[in-house]
């Protein structure tokens, strides 16, 4: 993966070496570190997805993973085989998980294929758009595998119990006009360049406010899934209670009275 930060914004692309910026062992290396530093970097407020090469992801690369996620069958200790694989399963969610819980927002931005393990790392974006090519795919039922990196778990908060059913047993792809009917993405663009320019000027937008606000909405909308509305009101008003006495609040009360744009310093 390649990650490039400037004005607020990281933007991380996949790369190989597998076919189509298929993920192999040194992708599920790299994402926990990559996503645990745009986390905790303070000049990064919020970061681009993307894939390289027209393509957003073929998933997961069989090839280059088979030997891990095959179980020894020849091996004397089958029961010990399949704990190294619960292990590896388990490790492998880390990374996607680490794109779920990062404190800033991640926008997927999809051009071309995205299919299995490609809708896994999507699901785990809180916003995704896609070029008129894009085409979406739960593949792992193909190659029977249940789809174990969450989109199982993640997609009906997004598209609802049936899309998802629907995905998952068929295997089927969908195009973006599909994909946007079902609200899996946001907006539609004619091609990836002006589908990388609207996710950077979502990303400027995203950047130019408060930095502690934009976290906080995420963490507070994060908390109230399947929670009490009660419950959820509770928690953001301790958050407001908490970091509502900011430089930057008193910046936008001062800006509207005096009708002029805010300079938000995110402190």
């Amino acid at each position: 993966m390649r990650v490039e930060c400037a004005d607020g914004v990281a933007e991380v692309t996949l790369l190989g070496p597998g076919k189509g910026n298929a993920m192999g062992p040194a992708f599920f290396r790299e994402l926990p570190a990559l996503f645990t530093f745009v986390d905790r970097e303070p000049s990064v407020r919020v970061v681009i997805l993307s894939g390289s090469q027209c393509i957003f992801s073929y998933g997961l690369d069989l090839k280059a993973m088979a030997t891990a996620l095959l179980p020894h069958l020849e091996a004397g200790n089958l029961a010990a085989e399949r704990g190294k694989l619960l292990d590896l399963i388990g490790d492998m969610q880390s990374g996607f998980d680490a794109v779920s819980r990062c404190r800033k927002p991640v926008i997927a931005a999809v051009a071309g294929a995205c299919i299995g393990a490609g809708v896994d790392l999507i699901a785990a974006c809180d916003v995704r758009i896609a070029s008129r090519d894009a085409t979406f795919s739960v593949r792992e039922v193909k190659v029977a595998i249940v789809a174990d990196l969450g989109s199982l778990q993640r997609l009906p908060r997004i598209i609802g119990h049936g899309h998802t059913r629907e995905l998952a047993f068929t295997g089927r792809d969908i195009n973006a006009e599909r994909a946007l009917r079902i609200n899996l993405v946001n907006d539609v663009y004619p091609d990836e360049s002006a589908l990388i320019a609207a996710a950077r000027e979502m990303a400027r937008e995203i950047a130019a406010n408060p930095a502690i606000v934009v976290q906080g909405a995420k963490q507070v909308l994060e908390f109230s899934e399947g929670r009490s509305v009660a419950d959820a009101e509770r928690f953001v008003a301790v958050w407001n209670a908490a970091f509502l006495a900011s430089s930057d609040v008193k910046e936008a009360m001062q800006a509207f009275m005096e009708r002029r744009p805010p300079k938000f310093t995110h402190a």
